[in-house]
C-alpha cells in the first residue's frame, strides 16, 4: 500500500487482493460521511431527535404493511 500527495490531494494505492471492490466503496462512503459531517454544527441530540423523526413518520406511513 502507498499513499501519496498530489495537488493537495491524498492518492491511496491498494493492491487489488487487499480489499474487496465494496470494501473499497464502504471506505469511500466513510470518508464521505466524515467530510460531511465534520462541517455540520448539530449537537447529537438534534440528529437522534430528526432520525426519530424520520422513524416515526416511516413507521406510520409502512405500519400497515408488517401489522394485520
Amino acid at each position: 500500500m502507498n499513499v501519496t500527495r498530489q495537488n493537495n490531494e491524498y492518492i491511496i494505492s491498494i493492491p487489488d487482493n487487499i480489499l474487496s471492490l465494496n470494501e473499497i466503496q464502504e471506505f469511500i462512503d466513510y470518508l464521505r460521511f466524515r467530510s460531511i459531517t465534520s462541517k455540520s454544527k448539530a449537537t447529537s441530540e438534534d440528529i437522534d431527535s430528526i432520525a426519530n423523526e424520520i422513524d416515526e413518520s416511516w413507521w406510520s406511513k409502512n405500519k400497515r404493511k408488517f401489522v394485520k
